[in-house]
């Protein structure tokens, strides 16, 4: 269902959506219509053009050529439908698109309010290698929203985040928020790999050792760079000693109750990490999930109770700042462990 923003903001918001590879009926191609019907200019579809398909971060990272041929036939079907003159740009843009190879690697990307942004190779099949983690879904989109507008939680702490997928959350608040460290994890050797990749491929060094991450800071500097690292977390298996090497006084996690069968193993690995107190303060989590389910929210809420983790809901962040589609009522959940 697309959105009708104001006229100024058109150009934009094709940007953000193309630059993300968001579904094409979610972009505002009615308002385009109507401008274009009033108009024999062809600079609007030009701006547009720039914008998605001729961006610098589209020609560095591209998205997916299918993706792309796609958007260029739907811009080029408006553009016909519409008296101005004939625009060759669109045409020998589609033209280069459709002589070029796929590759099962896209990316997407994601304009930060510093004016940064943040890139991903994701997979183009959205379920791949058996696994859900190689794509980015929209509670780690609303997490990340939630952490930009609450930068406090995690400027010069040390946050481990559960079930990183492909890594957006992470490198947005690594972006934004001046963590001190960063501690990605996934359980699936696959998903790991795409995510290291993605980490590298946003600037940012990653270290092998926790013990990287142990090292006294006596300042209270914020450093312009966290110390990054990617493990291996498998949520059954890792042991309260393992986590406990992290020393993490933030955890968070987005998106990882799609499956009612996965909550007894994160409520697992929470009770863990409570054991792991910094100067007897608990760490403090933040959980994110879409609601697909009502029945597996309430389940995660019922499992919580039951092993004396408090949960309170967090109210609805401000602004939207990256282009998702809420179908289903995102929450963030902190938890008290």
């Amino acid at each position: 269902m697309e959105e009708s923003p104001a006229a100024p903001a058109l150009p934009e918001a094709f940007e953000r959506r193309f630059l993300a590879a968001r579904p094409l009926p979610s972009f505002p191609w009615r308002s385009l219509e109507e401008k274009l019907k009033n108009s024999l200019d062809s600079e609007l579809l030009l701006n547009i053009l720039q914008k998605t398909v001729l961006h610098p971060l589209c020609v560095k990272h591209p998205p997916s050529l299918k993706y792309t041929r796609s958007f260029l036939s739907e811009l080029i079907k408006k553009h016909e439908a519409a008296p101005s003159e004939p625009l060759d740009e669109l045409y020998e843009a589609l033209a280069e698109v459709l002589s070029a190879e796929e590759s099962p690697q896209c990316h997407r990307s994601y304009l930060l309010p510093s004016g940064n942004s943040v890139s991903l190779s994701e997979s183009t099949a959205i379920i791949s290698q058996g696994t859900t983690g190689l794509v980015t879904w929209d509670a780690a989109l609303y997490l990340a929203e939630w952490a930009i507008e609450n930068p406090g939680a995690f400027t010069n702490r040390t946050v481990l985040e559960l079930g990183s997928g492909v890594g957006f959350t992470g490198l947005a608040i690594c972006k934004m928020c001046s963590p001190k460290a960063y501690i990605f994890s996934d359980c699936h050797s696959q998903v790991l790999q795409q995510l290291r990749g993605n980490i590298l491929l946003n600037g940012f060094l990653l270290k092998t050792e926790a013990t990287t991450l142990l090292q006294p800071s006596v300042s209270t500097q914020i450093s312009p760079k966290p110390t990054v690292m990617a493990v291996q977390l498998d949520w059954d298996l890792v042991t309260t000693d393992q986590l406990c090497d992290f020393q993490p006084e933030v955890i968070i996690a987005a998106d990882v109750l799609y499956d009612p069968e996965i909550i007894l193993s994160l409520i697992g690995v929470l009770q863990k990490l409570s054991a792991c107190q910094a100067d007897q303060k608990s760490p403090e989590v933040y959980i994110a999930f879409t609601i697909r389910d009502p029945d597996t929210y309430q389940l995660f809420k019922m499992e919580l109770s039951k092993v004396g983790i408090g949960w309170q809901k967090l109210p609805s962040h401000n602004k939207k700042l990256f282009p998702y589609e809420k179908h289903s009522e995102i929450v963030i959940l902190r938890l008290k462990v």
